[in-house]
């Protein structure tokens, strides 16, 4: 799809806000799409916004302190004034812009371990894939039971086959699809045929299907509802968790599975566990006993610095 109207607009986040950090994750993470293009602190990405293709050129303008994103937004066709208004407000919230990280900070800086990677990584903002939660859900489904390879070959045969192509600036993005264009194939075999996916296209099926029919609440929705409301919410999707859940859940959570279990067991206890699987219960209660409501912040800042970690604390730290 041609996105041939735009216009500049200005984003002010809250500081410290690192916009190099944040847009492109020191663990890989891209900001709204993995086929996105990053050259010299310019970002050009698309996504879905009020249900809106929107293509993307953010730059940095400002420093950590004083922060300011150099945005240029591109449309199919020009917008109302009320759809302009969505799409700013959305991307302002996507892109960590609004997140007040100060007593985070505050608490990190007296942790023995997250006084490391809030000095490693100022600034650092999570950031959201757009204002569905369904790209989430869907790489969580093609995570499960799958070397992080294979899983990144899976995610992209996904967004190729079946997402839109944002054109602008001289720029092809593919984007994550919507529910309605997987729920709209003959059937999960499709899916599975097209990106060898196996049994995960049944369960995205059922995912897209359940969002598009069944009322489930919107992303803001979901963000209105209680931490833990909106996680028994999520736990209703076909093929999430609780380890999903965590990691979906617009609140935040602190996600533990095998892997986790053992990089946060040798942080928290000295020593890797001797059981990852049978530890999980016993870590993630630490976790949110020493983080409380900032766990989500804690898991995201630690893990994307687990090499430095590893050097300051003397431990071997299996990345991802």
């Amino acid at each position: 799809m041609k996105l041939d109207y735009s216009f500049n607009y200005e984003i002010k986040p809250i500081p410290p806000y690192d916009f190099n950090l944040t847009v492109r994750k020191p663990a890989g993470w891209s900001l709204f799409t993995p086929l996105e293009i990053y050259d010299k602190r310019t970002l050009w990405t698309a996504v879905h916004l009020d249900g809106t293709l929107v293509g993307l050129r953010l730059a940095s303008s400002g420093s950590t302190n004083n922060p300011l994103i150099a945005t240029r937004i591109f449309l199919k066709n020009k917008p109302s004034n009320e759809k302009l208004h969505k799409i700013e407000s959305s991307l302002i919230h996507c892109v960590g812009a609004d997140d007040d990280l100060s007593e985070f900070y505050a608490l990190a800086r007296e942790d023995s371990i997250l006084k490391f990677v809030v000095a490693d990584l100022n600034g650092m903002h999570s950031t959201s894939t757009g204002d569905t939660i369904f790209p989430d859900a869907v790489l969580a489904i093609l995570l499960q039971m799958a070397p992080l390879k294979r899983s990144n070959q899976m995610m992209d045969c996904v967004i190729r086959t079946y997402g839109d192509a944002a054109e602008f600036d001289g720029k092809t993005v593919c984007v994550w699809p919507l529910p309605r264009r997987l729920a709209s194939l003959s059937g999960p075999e499709v899916l599975a045929r097209d990106c060898k996916i196996g049994y995960r296209a049944k369960r995205i099926a059922k995912l897209a299907e359940k969002l598009m029919k069944e009322g489930f609440p919107t992303l803001q929705e979901l963000e209105s509802l209680s931490p833990e409301e909106a996680k028994m919410r999520l736990l209703e999707l076909p093929g999430i968790g609780d380890y999903s859940a965590d990691i979906i859940n617009p609140h935040g959570g602190f996600p533990i599975d095998v892997w986790s279990a053992e990089v946060f067991g040798k942080l928290f206890f000295g020593e890797e566990p001797e059981n990852n699987r049978r530890a999980i219960k016993e870590v993630k209660s630490e976790g949110i006993r020493r983080w409380g409501k900032w766990s989500w912040m804690a898991f995201f800042y630690t893990v994307q610095d687990l090499e430095s970690l590893s050097t300051r604390l003397n431990l071997k730290l299996r990345l991802a």
